[in-house]
């Protein structure tokens, strides 16, 4: 196992570097010039040539390349022009929220799209599965900025049902003492239960708006692995010797399945992370989504390759983790190694 994760940290790190190169590359691309953007309304040219050499934009691309790879192994990110902090400082605390929402739109879209994908597999080409393929289907079919506006117009402004839609909690009210930086989890381990409630109702919408773009891949999953375990050779031979059915389906056959299911979660959990730039945006959620969308309306540089950088890493991580979780779950993995 450990032989494994340290294969797979290994082969990360061409990877991690070609991000750096092409989120480098892509930034020097964005129209506009940031100096101007930061020197205000009417900027002489001697203030836009103070900023573009304060941001090294006067040295050659490779020189700032260079500068740029040498400053990330000593873990500088370079400093945003937008909030005048480390990027590390900014991506560190608004990383909890990004999570915290992220984490709660996969649970959401686990525990929708596993029933749907073993009811379909159980009840093949019925009305059930039909129904439950389209709503999967449409589930992935919708933007998700346009799912969070529907739910914000109908839960806030029709039904009243929902906190208005600006951040992780109400802005009246007092975050509990951070620990961990999820509100959720900060108020129970500070008994502050007011902060609790209002942190899982400001939660809500953002997370539904954000796991129905998961709903469909896993349920697909599902569904499909379930279909092959059912109609292997061992099932047969379990039925026969007159097993309970939901023994049968729920500890034989969905373990089983669940291995796929895994490997797509840790997929999707990656995809929420990216398309949460869209989420945070309409709710007012103060992650590295809206973050990043910011500073690329503004061409921070240092923020944008930040942001992109820690996706990246986070996406190893996931990767890493589900390699550790396959060889609990799979004893074949662990007879392999």
């Amino acid at each position: 196992m450990l032989r494994s994760v340290i294969k797979r940290v290994a082969f990360a790190v061409p990877t991690i570097f070609g991000v750096v190169l092409v989120s480098f590359a892509l930034t020097r691309l964005l129209p506009g010039d940031p100096a101007v953007y930061f020197a205000g309304a009417a900027p002489t040219p001697e203030a836009i040539a103070d900023i573009r050499k304060a941001m090294l934009l006067d040295r050659p691309l490779l020189e700032q390349f260079v500068s740029y790879v040498v400053n990330l192994l000593h873990g500088d990110l370079g400093k945003s022009l937008i909030t005048g902090q480390p990027v590390v400082k900014d991506l560190a605390a608004r990383m909890p929220a990004t999570l915290e929402l992220t984490g709660l739109s996969l649970l959401i879209a686990l525990l929708v799209s596993i029933p749907l994908g073993v009811i379909g597999a159980l009840r093949k080409g019925s009305l059930i599965d039909h129904a439950a393929r389209f709503f999967s289907t449409t589930a992935l079919s919708m933007p998700s900025f346009f799912t969070g506006l529907l739910l914000v117009f109908v839960f806030y402004y029709l039904l009243g049902l929902a906190p208005a839609p600006l951040g992780r909690i109400d802005p009246l009210g007092l975050p509990p003492p951070v620990k961990s930086g999820l509100i959720v989890i900060d108020g129970f381990l500070a008994g502050d239960y007011e902060s609790v409630t209002d942190g899982l109702a400001h939660l809500v919408l953002p997370s539904i708006a954000l796991a129905l773009s998961g709903i469909g891949p896993l349920t697909r999953i599902t569904r499909g692995a379930m279909l092959t375990v059912l109609s292997s050779d061992f099932i047969r031979a379990a039925r026969s010797y007159d097993m309970p059915r939901w023994r049968l389906v729920y500890v034989y056959a969905l373990r089983n399945a669940m291995l796929p299911v895994l490997t797509t979660a840790g997929f999707v959990f990656s995809f929420l992370i990216s398309a949460n730039v869209v989420v945070e945006k309409v709710f007012s959620w103060p992650g590295i989504g809206s973050y990043a969308l910011q500073a690329l309306v503004a061409s921070d540089y240092a923020a944008v390759q930040g942001f992109v950088l820690s996706v990246a890493l986070l996406y190893v991580l996931i990767n890493i983790l589900i390699d550790v979780l396959y060889g609990i779950v799979d004893v074949r993995v662990r007879l392999a190694e």
